[in-house]
């Protein structure tokens, strides 16, 4: 990276941490497209007082669009960072018009693992719906440093919330929401600029969207781009509903990290899924634990959580934690109803007395024992907009001293 590059993406990183590639084409042309806004999806500045990444003025922004329209129909998603000679091989592939590189992973928000796309804006644009790439302000703004969030996570937002923090992690970088409902391409959540991810710690080129000719079916290449891609990369179908016939990437950005890496799963039906058995080795272990007994969860988390079940014992609160009432830690499984990976399925979380501590409902969890795990890494699913007062999660890795 250029001196100048460095400083921007330093500039960014110190930024978002104070408040909480390129593209292959067969046949692009150069003739710009019009600039028409839409009403919806509609733009929200942050706040006088909300710092934003990069300029202030979207004006500043990618300009005209470019090039003709090409849709999404396969989405390359790996553990690694796809090399020039996969790209090129993918897009030499019969019946592959073009593809586009980017950078993909989940951020957590309140439980709920996102798919985050950090693009070019200027050349990702023309791979969404074609209002979205029309949509001249939304590519200002997230080349200015905002974010566009598509309606899956825009929903979970407040009204006049004017930034989204990315991660359930106390550190959690904050970035101004930039456009609301936009909508992007199936499987994405949101969408930053390039040096935003870079700051956020996300692996540069792991992902590529794929553009097949209108008369070739996707289908017919997957295989191909499989091996090409290689076994630790998910290569999907684009349509409304997650394609589970083949495997998919969990990919975690954020404090917690290290503590899940990155692995491969498959979706077992029922709302499950079952992750590399690897990954399961290296990250899950059983142990004996103060108040519960017997407990199953990611290995990381085990200093922190005995340190705050023991401090609990001391403060003479252990009858405020029901051991019969516990509805465990590690459980691979997507939110109910959704495609969306829990922190259960990291086990980074873990529900307590849960008949009396409803979704939705301020719940009775004895408000010392809320501290006591504040304290030691953990947020409480009581302070969300939408509340889950059993659920307490690690938000970063502690070692007791």
């Amino acid at each position: 990276m250029s001196e100048g590059g460095t400083r921007v993406a330093s500039g960014v990183l110190a930024l978002l941490l104070a408040v909480s590639l390129t593209s292959c084409g067969k046949d692009d042309s150069n003739a710009a497209g019009p600039d028409r806004r839409t009403p919806d999806p509609s733009p929200v500045g942050a706040t006088d007082s909300s710092p934003t990444t990069g300029t202030d003025d979207p004006a500043d922004g990618v300009g005209p669009r470019r090039g003709a329209l090409r849709g999404a129909d396969i989405l390359v998603f790996s553990q690694d960072t796809l090399t020039d000679g996969m790209v090129e091989q993918i897009s030499n592939l019969k019946g592959v018009r073009s593809v586009e590189r980017l950078s993909m992973a989940q951020v957590s928000i309140e439980n709920r693992a996102f798919n985050i796309a950090a693009v070019d804006p200027a050349t990702y644009r023309n791979y969404t719906p074609a209002a979205s790439a029309e949509f001249q302000e939304q590519w200002d703004r997230v080349a200015a440093g905002q974010v566009s969030l598509a309606p899956s996570l825009s929903r979970r937002l407040g009204k006049k919330q004017r930034l989204l923090q990315l991660g359930s992690g106390s550190d959690a970088p904050k970035v101004p929401i930039g456009v609301l409902n936009a909508q992007q391409i199936p499987q994405v959540d949101a969408v930053v600029d390039a040096e935003v991810g870079e700051a956020l710690g996300m692996k540069p080129g792991n992902a590529l969207v794929v553009a097949t000719y209108p008369l070739r079916s996707p289908q017919s290449v997957r295989e191909p781009m499989e091996k090409i891609a290689g076994r630790t990369a998910s290569v999907q179908i684009l349509g409304p509903d997650l394609d589970t016939s083949v495997q998919q990437t969990a990919y975690l950005v954020g404090s917690v990290a290290s503590a899940v890496g990155i692995f491969n799963y498959t979706v077992i039906g029922g709302g499950r899924i079952a992750p590399d058995p690897s990954w399961v080795a290296a990250h899950i272990v059983t142990r004996t634990v103060p108040i519960l007994g017997s407990v199953t969860c990611n290995s990381l988390i085990f200093p922190q959580l005995e340190a705050a079940l023991r401090e609990v014992v001391a403060r003479g609160l252990a009858d405020k934690i029901h051991p019969g009432e516990y509805a465990g830690c590690y459980y691979p499984r997507f939110i109910a109803g959704t495609t969306k990976l829990s922190n259960h399925s990291f086990g980074l979380a873990l529900d307590l007395n849960v008949p009396g501590n409803q979704r939705g409902t301020v719940g009775e969890m004895d408000r010392s024992v809320v501290q006591i795990f504040e304290s030691w890494g953990f947020t409480w699913g009581g302070h969300w907009r939408y509340t889950d007062p059993m659920h307490f999660e690690a938000n970063r890795i502690v070692r007791p001293g």
